[in-house]
């Protein structure tokens, strides 16, 4: 077995490093603190305090290891100013130790789709994310083609899981509403289908495209179930509670707007609309052809989903 690296400890590096361990292999976690998350613990999993964007201290973290695992989530307002330095480091660090790179990504790089994304579609956004996203990759990409790193990056929609706090995903945090039998209100058309991404699919993505090779130089799309639209991902979640269908509406877009106004994690939903009013779907039949990888089915998504949230106070 070898060593992988895992930088973030969010939900997706925590996830991915409890999947990687219980493979058998020795799992460094890098974090700014270097301390455990709460649940991270125990035989062959290392933490280390190293600064993402340092790409001496992440070279000197990933010596001798497998794969590097970029599972890093600025804040979602500071997109432009925390990704540039942080990807180069991670490319830096791919480079001088030879580990493949293997990058959690999203869906953000193909802006407006044009019906269901794969990952050959084009990456055609206009949004400040998407275009950080889109560079982020190119850049990765370049220095894959040019010979100088290894690399593959997992695409995965919105979160979902008992692993996702609620501000990381826009269904986790419909839990109170359901909890309480009380209206939930969602962003965008509520009966427009979604994909959602269970984490636990997350991790063994990643895990996958760190330790096949098949995976270099492109991007997979982590499997998910059949679209659910808000509403109906809602009313699966009551149902696994055993509550009452709840009421859904979406919030008026000119509420939003005028929040926007004065809040800057508003003005950045508002300023990716398209993932909400229209269906947003992604394919990930090149992830299950290649490597065997299929979606947790729906029922066990939402019910591990449900089964993790606190009681209503």
């Amino acid at each position: 077995m070898a060593l992988h690296v895992i930088v973030g400890k969010g939900p997706v590096g925590t996830t991915t490093a409890e999947l990687l361990a219980a493979r058998g292999h020795e799992v460094r976690v890098l974090s700014r603190s270097g301390g455990p998350a709460a649940r991270l613990s125990g035989p062959g999993i290392e933490h280390r305090r190293v600064d993402a964007a340092d790409a001496g201290g992440l070279t000197e973290a990933a010596r001798g290891a497998a794969a590097v695992y970029n599972a890093v989530n600025p804040a979602y307002t500071r997109w432009p100013v925390d990704w540039p330095p942080v990807a180069a480091a991670l490319i830096a660090a791919a480079e001088r130790t030879g580990a493949v790179l293997v990058t959690m990504g999203n869906l953000y790089g193909y802006g407006r789709p044009d019906g269901v994304m794969t990952p050959d579609s084009p990456l055609a956004a206009t949004d400040t994310k998407g275009r950080v996203r889109n560079r982020m990759w190119a850049d990765a990409l370049a220095a894959h083609e040019a010979g100088r790193i290894r690399m593959s990056e997992a695409r995965a929609a919105d979160f979902v899981g008992p692993q996702v706090p609620p501000e990381h995903s826009h269904l986790v945090r419909q839990l109170p509403a359901v909890r309480r039998g009380r209206r939930a209100w969602v962003v965008g058309d509520p009966d427009a289908p979604r994909s959602w991404s269970f984490l636990d699919d997350v991790a063994a993505t990643l895990a996958t495209l760190g330790t096949d090779e098949r995976a270099l130089g492109r991007a997979w799309h982590v499997p998910s179930s059949p679209p659910r639209s808000q509403r109906a991902a809602i009313v699966d979640l009551c149902a696994a509670a055993g509550r009452p269908a709840v009421p859904v509406s979406g919030i008026p877009w000119p509420v939003l707007r005028a929040v926007a106004a004065v809040s800057p994690m508003m003005r950045e939903i508002v300023d990716v609309r398209h993932q909400f009013d229209q269906p947003y779907l992604m394919d990930a039949a090149a992830t299950t052809e290649t490597f065997g990888l299929t979606a947790t089915p729906w029922e066990r998504v939402v019910a591990a989903t449900v089964g993790a949230a606190p009681p209503a106070a």
